[in-house]
């Protein structure tokens, strides 16, 4: 599969909050014209479009004239495909974050508008009995489109100038975009054109709209950083219920010369990138490269011929998620380092490491940062042989969505795909499961789909694991059961709301629970997991799809992978223990200690069962 499927999988899932925007509008909209149409502060919204009508001026007329026409449909569709056209060209700023800029542009202001489609076939509402200074369109006055257009595409500006400029600069441009969809707010009311509450509710729109589009294509770090760049360790309680942090490891010395094996993804690596990469990895003594590119059939390359031929101080790879996973199948257990220079879509692993999302910065902070262990999840099931991932695995809605996707709408839309595909299968019914617990009693739910996770954050930062760490030793597992609208609005305001605090409560021992979100979200954490379904089940892993099961276990590697990551500020060590971490571990050169793992509990040689 294409590096680009995990992140479109994730993406998928967040974007689904605009059917949900689209049925809270709706609401409101039925609310405004039905049982609170005479209550305050709706009953005062006549007399405020006749006020302004009796006020009109020549100047304040021709201005809102001038901000009307700014916001009317010929207009915005102009904009936007001048400013989408301005963003791809844009000197100095990466091939991947161009594209993702205009998409994130694009998307907003069209997701805005099916959103306003949507809501104006559901709700009716007559515009105001006064002069229209416009042509009046045959839509429902309920919410206006133009504030929610003018919103989309200058709030989203500013949201892109935002990230690039600084200082006084910044807030004069930010401050400035930020005021146009408010001028065309007070112009459509001064017109005669809306209500009031139909620009307010336009200006909610499309600011919604922005929140969503950001957290599916735009990362927002979670927590505190440690040296290493993991999330800062957490408090746990251990078997008296006391709290301890993890313990302690010493950063390694920079990455020396040696033999580096290069993987190559063909389609994410392009010739600049590979050129920098070859010549970074020169400037740090790595004269010594052998590359290998993947395709279909190896998604690692040759990288286990080429490894086991020699010597090897060093692999790098150059792709998304699906080539990482492919070669930390590959090195699990073994004592080679990885360096991730991140050149997919989403790149959750190397997101959820804090690795710099720019390649070249990812891979000069890394040669010279420290090794750090971290865990894989093995897993295994009826119809599925033994492989390793190192983001999420998962069954039900969220597999189903990626099986069906179409790859004619894919190539056309990219990621924008799983959505159509998701919304087929909203009204699927819910499965029945068991949930074993490190061999405990099996605990028997319904839900909508189940996640099992080694790292805990999606697209945009947005929390669905919210205490899965890499280098925990465990595995965190969520159930999914909205249950009608209202679920699903509770369980994206638990997840936005935990991405905003940067909290998730008390960490899980074994055997617990966790309900949240009135129970449409539950949580579990264990270093084993045994899924049985009553029927078979679309299933999932980093983002592939794979062939309907009734069995899915998954288990933990503690330390499986050592990886490369960055040193940021003073030496501060890498939490690396949890109950499944030995207490030991080896001296490398430059004084590391790689934390000791537990030996397989199998006789295979890659310790999977």
């Amino acid at each position: 599969m294409s590096n680009a499927h995990s992140a479109g999988v994730r993406s998928g899932l967040l974007l689904l909050l605009l059917p949900l925007q689209a049925a809270s509008v709706a609401g409101l909209g039925l609310l405004v014209t039905g049982p609170l149409a005479g209550r305050w502060p709706l009953s005062v919204e006549d007399g405020v479009n006749r006020a302004l009508a009796d006020r009109r001026e020549t100047l304040v007329t021709a201005v809102s004239a001038g901000m009307s026409r700014l916001a009317a449909t010929e207009s915005i569709v102009t904009l936007t495909l001048v400013a989408v056209l301005a963003l791809l060209l844009v000197p100095g700023v990466p091939r991947v974050r161009r594209w993702r800029n205009a998409a994130f542009l694009a998307g907003s202001v069209a997701a805005q508008s099916a959103v306003f489609l949507l809501v104006t076939v559901v709700v009716g509402r007559a515009r105001p009995d006064v002069p229209h200074l416009d042509a009046a369109p045959p839509t429902s006055s309920f919410p206006s489109g133009h504030v929610g257009a003018a919103t989309a595409l200058f709030g989203g500006l500013a949201v892109l100038a935002a990230g690039r400029l600084s200082g006084a600069r910044r807030a004069l441009v930010v401050g400035l975009l930020l005021l146009v969809p408010t001028a065309v707010a007070v112009s459509r009311v001064y017109r005669g054109m809306h209500h009031p509450s139909d620009v307010v509710v336009g200006l909610l729109n499309g600011g919604c709209t922005l929140l969503v589009m950001a957290y599916a294509l735009f990362w927002s770090t979670p927590g505190t950083r440690t040296s290493t760049g993991l999330p800062a360790p957490r408090t746990r309680p251990d078997a008296s219920g006391a709290a301890h942090t993890a313990t302690r490891i010493p950063a390694a010395a920079p990455a020396g010369p040696g033999r580096a094996v290069v993987v190559r993804h063909p389609h994410g690596c392009d010739d600049g990138t590979a050129a920098r990469v070859r010549a970074l990895l020169r400037g740090h003594g790595c004269t010594d490269q052998v590359w290998t590119s993947t395709t279909a059939e190896e998604p690692a390359g040759a990288l286990a011929a080429r490894v086991a031929e020699a010597d090897t101080a060093l692999v790098v790879v150059c792709g998304g998620d699906g080539t990482v996973r492919a070669c930390a199948d590959v090195l699990s257990g073994g004592g080679i380092p990885l360096a991730i220079v991140p050149c997919g879509t989403g790149n959750l692993l190397a997101r959820n490491l804090r690795l710099p999302a720019d390649p070249d910065t990812a891979l000069r902070e890394a040669l010279a940062g420290t090794t750090v262990g971290i865990d894989l999840g093995r897993i295994h099931g009826d119809g599925l042989a033994p492989t390793r991932f190192t983001v999420m695995a998962g069954a039900g809605f969220d597999a189903a969505m990626v099986r069906d996707a179409s790859a004619r709408l894919k190539r056309r839309l990219g990621w924008a795909a799983y959505v159509l595909s998701a919304l087929r299968h909203l009204g699927d019914p819910r499965m029945r499961l068991s949930v074993r617990l490190d061999g405990g009693a099996p605990l028997e739910r319904r839900a909508r789909m189940v996640v099992v996770g080694n790292v805990g954050s999606l697209q945009g930062g947005l929390p669905l694991l919210p205490d899965a760490r890499p280098d925990s030793g465990r595995l965190e597992v969520v159930l999914l059961d909205p249950r009608g609208v209202a679920g699903w609005l509770a369980a994206a305001r638990h997840l936005l709301t935990r991405s905003a605090t940067r909290a998730s409560g008390p960490r899980l021992t074994g055997g617990q629970d966790r309900r949240a979100a009135r129970g449409a979200l539950e949580y579990f954490s264990a270093e084993r997991i045994d899924l049985r379904f009553a029927r078979p089940q679309p299933r999932e892993l980093d983002g592939d799809a794979f062939a309907a099961g009734t069995r899915l276990t998954a288990e933990v590697e503690p330390g499986a992978l050592r990886v490369r990551l960055p040193v940021h500020g003073p030496a501060e060590p890498v939490a690396a223990a949890g109950p499944g971490r030995a207490a030991g571990g080896a001296e490398e050169p430059g004084g590391a200690r790689v934390t000791a793992r537990p030996p397989a509990r199998t006789g295979r040689p890659d310790g999977v069962r």
